[in-house]
C-alpha cells in the first residue's frame, strides 16, 4: 500500500477517528431496571433511606404529633358539650367525643400529605431527585419509597393519637378486629392522598410552596365532610358534596367499624356502603395520582 493512501471505509465499520481519545469521559445513560421484584426492592431501599432521615430529625415527628393531639383536646372539651349528635336527645360531651374521633383520625392521615409534598419538593430543590434519576433503578421507586416511609410515620402518629383518644374517653365497641380494619382504611386513605402530595411536590419549585399548596385543598376537603358535624346539619348542596366526599366515606366506615355514634346517615350510596366506598375511592385515587406523579417525575427538573 502506498504511503499516505488511506484504506476505503466500509459502511458500518468503526474507524480509529470515531473511537474516543484515551481519558475522555463518555456519557452513558443508566440502564433502567425493570420487573415488579426489582421495583419493590428499589422502593424499599428508598423507603429505608427516608425512615433513617426521619429518625435523625425527631422534631419533625414530634411536631407532627402536636397538632392532632391539640385537635382532640380542643374539640373534645371546647365543643363537646355544645354539639348534639343527631339521634341523641341532648348534647352529650361523651357521645360527641366518640362521634368526633373517626374524623380526627382521618384528618390526621390526610394532613400528612402536606409534609410529604414538602419533602419531595425539598429533594427536588436540592437536586437529589436528579441524582436518583441518574441511577439504574425503577422509575417509580423513588416516589413509592417516599410514600411508604410517610405511611410508616402516619401509622406511628395514629398509635399515639389513639392512646390520647382513649384517655379523653373514646372507646371501641365492636371488637379489636373491626377496629384494626378501621385503622387499615384510614392508612389506605392517607397513602392515597400522599400521592397527591407527591404530585404537588414535583410541580412546585420550593418546599414552602408545596406546604401551602398541600393545605389549600385539604381544609375544604376535611371540613365539608361528616368529620366534625353530620352532613344533615349542612345546607342541602353542601350536604350532597359531603356525602360523596372520599374523606367522608372513610370517616363513616371508621365510625361503623369502631361502633361509635354515626348520627343520621344519609341515603347517598357512599354513606350506605361506607367500607366499600372507602376502599374504592382510595384505590382510584392511588391509581390516578400515582400515574400522574410518576409521569411528572420523569420530566420534572429542579
Amino acid at each position: 500500500m502506498a504511503q499516505g493512501h488511506r484504506p476505503a471505509v466500509v459502511e458500518g465499520e468503526a474507524t480509529p477517528e470515531a473511537a474516543p481519545a484515551r481519558g475522555t469521559r463518555v456519557a452513558v445513560s443508566p440502564r433502567i431496571r425493570s420487573g415488579p421484584v426489582q421495583s419493590v426492592r428499589d422502593s424499599l431501599v428508598v423507603a429505608r433511606r427516608n425512615l433513617i432521615r426521619m429518625m435523625r430529625i425527631p422534631e419533625v415527628v414530634v411536631f407532627g404529633l402536636v397538632q392532632p393531639i391539640m385537635f382532640v383536646v380542643l374539640f373534645s372539651y371546647v365543643f363537646g358539650g355544645a354539639i348534639m349528635v343527631p339521634g341523641q336527645t341532648s348534647a352529650d360531651a361523651n357521645v360527641y367525643r366518640e362521634f368526633l374521633m373517626a374524623g380526627i383520625f382521618a384528618q390526621t392521615v390526610t394532613f400528612a400529605t402536606a409534609g410529604a409534598g414538602a419533602g419531595i419538593a425539598d429533594d427536588m430543590h436540592k437536586g437529589l431527585i436528579d441524582r436518583f434519576r441518574s441511577l439504574p433503578m425503577a422509575r417509580g421507586a423513588v416516589l413509592t419509597g417516599r410514600t411508604l416511609a410517610d405511611l410508616v410515620q402516619t401509622a406511628l402518629t395514629l398509635v399515639v393519637l389513639a392512646i390520647v383518644a382513649v384517655i379523653v374517653g373514646w372507646r371501641v365497641h365492636d371488637g379489636v378486629l373491626k377496629a384494626l380494619a378501621a385503622f387499615g382504611l384510614l392508612l389506605l386513605l392517607g397513602y392515597a392522598f400522599s400521592w397527591i402530595g407527591a404530585l404537588i411536590g414535583l410541580s412546585v419549585r420550593t418546599p414552602e410552596a408545596a406546604t401551602s399548596g398541600g393545605l389549600i385543598w385539604l381544609f375544604p376537603l376535611t371540613f365539608i365532610s361528616n368529620a366534625f358535624v353530620p352532613s344533615s346539619k349542612m345546607p342541602a348542596f353542601l350536604g350532597h358534596i359531603a356525602d360523596w366526599n372520599p374523606f367522608s366515606a372513610t370517616v363513616q366506615a371508621s365510625r361503623e367499624l369502631f361502633g361509635n355514634p354515626e348520627g343520621l346517615v344519609s341515603d347517598a350510596w357512599p354513606m350506605q356502603h361506607p367500607v366499600l366506598a372507602s376502599v374504592l375511592w382510595s384505590t382510584v385515587i392511588i391509581l390516578f395520582f400515582r400515574t400522574l406523579a410518576v409521569r411528572k417525575y420523569r420530566s420534572a427538573t429542579a
